[in-house]
């Protein structure tokens, strides 16, 4: 939960209050001001909300690239070692057919 997400949900709690207090002393600019503030807190948590999904999906594709990255080094340096396996039989058959 991020800051936009708390400021958002209190703004919201501040509104439903303002807007009862509005409503129990008969005073509709009050109330209404309640519902903007109910409003603009919705707006501000949604945001947070939209905010976390964001840096989610964005740490997701960083660990699949890393991965990716494991991977290809990993498949790099085995064909390394596969190619130097393969240097060293030929060199070996050499010497062993050029050898008296």
């Amino acid at each position: 939960m991020n800051k936009d997400e708390i400021s958002g949900k209190v703004g919201q709690v501040v509104g439903k209050v303002k807007q009862g207090v509005g409503e129990a002393i008969g005073n509709q600019k009050v109330a209404n001001q309640g519902v903007i503030d109910q409003a603009k807190g919705a707006a501000k948590e949604t945001w947070g909300n939209a905010k976390d999904a964001a840096n989610q999906v964005r740490e997701s594709q960083k660990e699949t690239a890393e991965q990716k990255a494991d991977n290809v080094r990993h498949n790099i340096s085995q064909s390394v070692e596969d190619a130097k396996e393969k240097a060293k039989t030929k060199i070996d058959e050499f010497k062993d057919r050029h050898s008296g």
